[in-house]
């Protein structure tokens, strides 16, 4: 199966108005319990952050959307410059 994400990228569980905002770490293996196979190209680790905590989980990619929002988890204020002509 094709990557969708790369670490970094912002992403939410498909289909919750409320999902939480989570980044991707990395593609982690996961082993098929029928099969015996290993996947390392389907389930993502993804982390956030709650109260100040980190949480992290793994989820399959097809249950997450790539969000465009993107920044940090802590939303930082800078003030523009003022401009003046005088």
């Amino acid at each position: 199966m094709k990557k969708k994400f790369k670490p970094g990228d912002w992403v939410k569980i498909k289909g919750s108005i409320t999902a939480r905002k989570m980044q991707v770490l990395k593609y982690v293996p996961k082993k098929n319990a029928i099969l015996g196979l290993v996947d390392n190209d389907s389930y993502v680790e993804c982390v956030w952050y709650k109260n100040g905590e980190r949480k992290s989980e793994v989820f399959h990619q097809n249950k997450l959307i790539r969000i465009m929002d993107t920044g940090g988890f802590f939303k930082t204020f800078s003030t523009t410059p003022k401009l003046s002509l005088t």
